[in-house]
């Protein structure tokens, strides 16, 4: 499994790479999937995550290579995809980017020991990943302010204004999915850790 998910990365990552819409978008795009490819790389034998949460982060790591290639506003899939104006890939971006992270909180939390109980996990977890969302928020605003118009594709705004909110909303939909749908097959992965 982990030489697949290796293997799986490193080809989108590649494919990504080729000729994308442009490069410093993809780079901005594919540096959280990069980042969390070293972490899990030294974290690996400490403390090994579940196969669930492993498939997850893949997936949210093609999600963003998707977006850097193309950019997220252009998403060739998301064009007036079920008849809306504006491609709502960044969308899908955002919701795992709240599912995952809720995945990754909830398991921590969980095997160290730092929440007992299951109404203060669930809050504690689906807080650590608005906060996240929202943090995630002010880095596109600071490399708007510090590039000016090269942030225009990074942004992928399209002139909606409520796109921050929107896009807080769509992380804090994907952790609650992540809670509710997730927490029983999960918690069995935990244990059989």
């Amino acid at each position: 499994m982990k030489y697949l998910w290796i293997v799986l990365f490193f080809a989108a990552l590649i494919w990504s790479g080729i000729a994308p819409k442009d490069y410093p978008t993809w780079l901005l795009e594919v540096i959280p999937a990069i980042i969390g490819l070293v972490v899990m790389a030294f974290t690996y034998n400490s403390f090994r995550l579940t196969p669930v949460l492993y498939s997850f982060i893949l997936i949210h790591c093609i999600i963003l290579m998707v977006g850097g290639h193309y950019t997220y506003a252009e998403v060739p899939l998301f064009d007036g995809l079920f008849g809306f104006e504006r491609n709502n890939y960044d969308k899908l971006g955002h919701f795992a980017q709240g599912f995952v992270p809720a995945l990754l909180a909830r398991e921590i939390l969980i095997r160290k020991s730092i929440v007992n109980g299951k109404r203060w996990l669930t809050f504690i977890v689906i807080s650590i990943c608005l906060a996240f969302s929202a943090f995630y928020e002010m880095i596109e605003w600071w490399v708007a302010l510090s590039t000016g118009e090269g942030a225009v594709a990074f942004l992928g705004t399209q002139g909606y204004i409520w796109d921050t909110q929107s896009d807080m909303f769509a992380a804090l939909i994907g952790a609650y999915c992540a809670v509710l749908f997730l927490a029983k097959l999960h918690d069995k992965q935990i244990k059989a850790l």
